[in-house]
Parts: structure tokens; sequence; C-alpha cells
């Protein structure tokens, strides 16, 4: 509680820095034969996370879970944009976790 005596919302944020997969994204038709290693970056805002209260690992997200998340939604279909690419991951996060924001960077 704060000090007017309301509820606190927490949330905990999640960082997860160079994640590198190997994909087969871009417009031209050789991009997406040939491919690329993208780096991601991202960055996950989960509400009412159980963890913060008990300390728990079996209580915390698992970020070899969200890491294998997005290696699976990176090279199971081909896009053509990143922006795409980003969005299809970000929903996946959202739908999975119940994250209240999530923003996911590909270089």
């Amino acid at each position: 509680m704060d000090a007017h005596g309301d509820e606190l919302e927490t949330s905990v944020e999640i960082e997860i820095r160079g994640l590198s997969i190997y994909t087969h994204h871009g417009v031209s038709d050789a991009e997406q034969e040939v491919g690329q290693r993208l780096e991601f970056d991202l960055t996950l805002e989960v509400p009412d996370c159980d963890a913060l209260l008990t300390d728990r690992i079996e209580d915390t997200i698992d970020y070899g879970e969200v890491c294998d998340l997005v290696a699976l939604a990176a090279t199971e279909r081909n896009y053509r944009t990143l922006e795409r690419l980003c969005n299809v991951i970000a929903e996946r996060l959202v739908e999975r976790y119940g994250c209240e924001h999530v923003r996911v960077r590909a270089a």
C-alpha cells in the first residue's frame, strides 16, 4: 500500500539482450534463401509475477523458454519485414506470459 492506503500495482521488467538466431527473412528471394543472423533485444513487462513474493525459481519467468519461443517464431516461417517478425514475436510473448508491454528489437 502507498501513503494514501491504495494498493500498489507491481510488475517486473525482464530484459534479454543479444539473442542471436539464424533466420531467413527479407524482401528479396535471395535474402530469404541465403538467410542471415539476426540479433534480438527483448523487454517484457510482466504483472503480478509470483516470484516477487515467493523468491522461488518455479514462480518466475523461464528465460530459456522465452528464448525458445522467440527462436521458434523467428524460424518457423519467413517474413519480408522485420516489423512483422517483431510483431509476431511480441504477440506470442503477450499471449504466453500476460505481458503488459513488450518491446522487440531485431538487427
